[in-house]
């Protein structure tokens, strides 16, 4: 097996999910006392919460990049980026380093292309959900995108800022999404991608009433798919 470098605490809810995850699918696929070789880097979220000035993304940016360059001399072959916000910063991260890191969004939208779904809809932070450096790497996969609704995006950033990083999970917030996808489909979705680590827990992905791709799933998957030397990263 290949040796995979993940940053993660961003948050460490979702670090938790995807160690978890990762391990469940090696051991299934390759022997019963499997676990995945990974090595850790659990960033202190206080550092990269709520950005929104350009000096503070490129300090994040700072950030991340030492990150994977410890990682990458600590001995990973290639990397994953636990958060799809911090993938805002995919481009400069890379250029720090010499492995391959897996890019969520491009997991997604394969899943999606690989599934026929033409038309779907983003659900996550703020940045997520309204700026091109998420969407564009779904819709280069033949995804078209509905719209952010920008009620949806205040509803979103809420949910996950305030409860899920920090573990909190409300019946409130699964009414709350659980209409947010019905009216998707109404609006003419033919599924739904959860682009937060953590929304999973307060969504259930197997009984919706649209198909929902979760990205924490699909990216885990890639993951145990790269160690195993069963797929690739671009």
């Amino acid at each position: 097996m290949r040796k995979l470098g993940m940053i993660g605490g961003m948050s460490w809810v979702s670090t938790g999910i995807y160690y978890d995850r990762i391990n469940r699918i090696v051991q299934r696929r390759a022997a019963p006392m499997a676990s995945a070789p990974l090595l850790i880097e659990s960033l202190d979220f206080c550092e990269l919460y709520a950005l929104r000035e350009e000096r503070e993304w490129k300090r994040a940016g700072e950030i991340l990049s030492e990150s994977a360059k410890r990682l990458e001399g600590a001995g990973a072959q290639a990397l994953i980026i636990n958060a799809n916000s911090m993938h805002k910063l995919y481009d400069d991260i890379a250029a720090n380093v010499g492995i391959p890191i897996l890019h969520i969004a491009d997991c997604v939208g394969k899943a999606l292309k690989d599934a026929g779904c033409k038309t779907a809809a983003i659900l996550g932070t703020r940045n997520v959900m309204t700026e091109s450096f998420y969407r564009k790497r779904l819709v280069a996969h033949g995804v078209d995108l509905l719209p952010p609704n920008m009620t949806n995006v205040d509803i979103m950033d809420s949910i996950i800022y305030d409860e899920l990083m920090v573990g909190k999970v409300t019946r409130d917030a699964e009414r709350k999404m659980k209409t947010i996808i019905t009216n998707k489909s109404q609006e003419g979705a033919q599924a739904v991608v959860l682009a937060c680590t953590e929304l999973d827990l307060i969504v259930d992905v197997d009984a919706n009433v649209l198909p929902v791709f979760d990205s924490t799933r699909i990216h885990c998957q890639a993951a145990a798919n790269w160690i195993l030397d069963e797929g690739s990263a671009e």
